[in-house]
């Protein structure tokens, strides 16, 4: 670790990003809603209807959690655990896959699109987290695809 403290570097996430997380958390909820309100008489604590849509918007909501997108509402704080992101995104390509042909055009559309947006959002995140634990090393820090090469 670089300072006497012994904590792991900090994980800045810019305020651009977070909004864009939201503002696609927001849009996935109204989604859900309008799905949920399509197939409900209104009254309280019925479940959404389960659908394509409840989903994948249940996966991708998954996804920006675990990416610090989007606060635990226990304790307020972001989550990030790269490990999980990846692996509810790599559970979004499996289902865009798996039901290929089966889909409709709107339906395929949006599976596609919200992978597209996750996977590069993952790869800035990353990218951004291999540079503080660069900077933050001052020699051969660990990155996140494994060690990285001495500096010669």
């Amino acid at each position: 670790m670089a300072d006497d403290s012994g904590e792991a570097p900090k994980l800045i996430i810019d305020s651009d990003w977070k909004n864009e997380a939201q503002a696609e958390r927001e849009k996935l909820a109204q989604a859900e809603k309008a799905s949920s309100d399509a197939g409900s008489d209104g009254g309280q604590g019925e479940m959404p209807e389960a659908d394509f849509r409840g989903l994948m918007g249940m996966l991708a909501t998954q996804a920006l959690m675990y990416m610090g997108g989007i606060a635990d509402p226990n304790t307020g704080k972001p989550v990030f655990d790269p490990m999980y992101a990846q692996h509810m995104i790599d559970l979004l390509g499996v289902l865009e896959e798996k039901t290929k042909g089966n889909l409709t055009d709107e339906e395929a559309g949006e599976i596609s699109g919200v992978l597209n947006e996750l996977r590069s959002r993952f790869v800035e995140l990353m990218q951004i987290v291999a540079k503080q634990q660069a900077g933050a090393g001052q020699g051969g820090p660990s990155g996140p695809t494994g060690p990285m090469p001495p500096q010669q």
